[in-house]
């Protein structure tokens, strides 16, 4: 019995990672939230401060809004405007943004004292 609770609790923990890496795995969509904590950007100063090409950013962006991180507001005025802005939603992130900063810190220097 208690190998079956630790498998289920196992499969569970696997599927919420799975979900999770579903809606902000890949090279990209973090650093769009990050960029996007700064504030609201235009659609061609998102690509060039994270240096992305077109197409990768629309897909990304299109994905951060299906899972409820990214608003895409558009302004009528003439000309029309189009900025994208983080949901209160994308809150829910800055716990997992700050453990994967400290943690990235810590393996580089890892990699640093090692290589020295």
């Amino acid at each position: 019995m208690g190998q079956l609770l630790e498998k289920k609790a196992c499969e569970s923990r696997l599927g919420a990672i799975d979900d999770a890496l579903y809606a902000i795995g890949g090279k990209w969509k973090l650093k769009i939230i990050i960029a996007l904590k700064e504030g609201n950007k235009r659609f061609n100063e998102l690509q060039r401060a994270l240096n992305i090409s077109a197409r990768m950013l629309s897909r990304e962006l299109k994905d951060l809004e299906l899972n409820g991180f990214v608003e895409r507001k558009v302004y009528t005025e003439t000309p029309i405007v189009i900025e994208y802005e983080l949901t209160e939603y994308s809150n829910s992130l800055s716990e997992i943004l700050e453990a994967l900063s400290s943690w990235g810190k810590k393996h580089r220097q890892k990699l640093i004292d090692e290589r020295s």
